[in-house]
């Protein structure tokens, strides 16, 4: 009977967190098929099968996500215990944290320049469903993640993620200095019909972000872009409109004007702070450096 391995669980762990064999390949330094081996191997060893293939990429099975629970432990113990051997003195290593692109240029530089010295974290940029499947892969000890009407938990596994809301504040919509619209505060929903506007892609690909929802009509969206200062550049040049979250509005650094929109339904976005179920990265003690990143994020938002 093939044995439960390191490398297996690193694998597993890497396919949860980016829902891709080839992703997971790319962040292991493997090709598809040493992945796909591996997997097999580890579900040989397992006796279930731990991956289910979808259009999108791959979903964990309920064995799979069992027996992710228990790698992230052993790769913990394993990555602490060579930590501590390559150097004694040193700490369990930095607070790894993650957020959407919004979040992550209005919010977390403010957090880390308040943070006590000493606590060092490493940031990682990533799509809302991206951050909680590292999240619970145990690639990352927290992440800010948006979430939008009717609220519903970020995914489906049990136990559910701990999730601290942050923020709620209504969607507001950006636009050019220039534009016909900048003077006012506030558009009504229907002024946003026939406007152009930029927006990136979904982490599935199927949708965009930065059209206001629910345009009667099929928005022109001209420019579809990854980076969001890009995204604010083309609005600030007055050739598109885009959505502006929560999160960024106390920190737009372009020549951009922020309007409310006025109109039903109302467009509500949470901002949340996400952490696996465990306090800890491996017996369960809370972490005092990821407990003092979480209350600077705090800290942030409010300020």
């Amino acid at each position: 009977m093939a044995d439960l391995t390191p490398t297996g669980f690193r694998v597993l762990r890497a396919v949860a967190a980016t829902g891709s064999l080839t992703a997971a390949g790319a962040s292991l330094g493997y090709t598809q098929s040493a992945v796909s081996r591996q997997m097999a191997a580890l579900e040989a060893a397992a006796g279930h099968a731990l991956v289910e293939r979808r259009r999108h990429g791959v979903l964990l099975t309920a064995a799979g996500r069992m027996l992710l629970r228990r790698a992230v432990r052993v790769l913990d113990e394993i990555d602490e215990a060579a930590a501590e051997l390559a150097d004694p003195s040193a700490s369990s290593g930095p607070v790894r944290l993650g957020a959407f692109p919004a979040a992550l240029a209005g919010v977390v530089p403010a957090a880390l320049a308040g943070l006590p010295a000493g606590i060092e974290v490493s940031v990682r940029e990533g799509t809302t469903p991206a951050l909680v499947r590292a999240v619970r892969a145990g690639t990352l000890d927290l992440a800010l993640i948006a979430q939008t009407p009717p609220f519903r938990p970020p995914d489906a596994e049990s136990p559910p993620l701990r999730l601290t809301r942050l923020e709620e504040r209504d969607l507001h919509v950006a636009v050019g200095p220039d534009h016909p619209l900048a003077a006012r505060g506030a558009v009504e929903v229907a002024e946003l019909e026939h406007q152009v506007w930029v927006a990136s892609r979904s982490d599935a690909g199927d949708s965009l972000l930065g059209v206001w929802p629910g345009l009667r009509e099929r928005a022109d969206v001209r420019y579809v872009v990854r980076d969001w200062l890009a995204k604010l550049r083309l609005v600030e040049a007055g050739l598109a409109l885009t959505t502006v979250p929560a999160a960024l509005l106390t920190d737009v650094r372009v020549d951009v004007r922020v309007l409310a929109v006025r109109g039903e339904p109302r467009e509500t976005r949470r901002l949340l702070l996400a952490q696996r179920p465990e306090d800890g990265r491996v017996t369960g003690a809370p972490d005092p450096a990821v407990g003092a990143v979480a209350r600077a994020l705090g800290r942030a938002v409010t300020a």
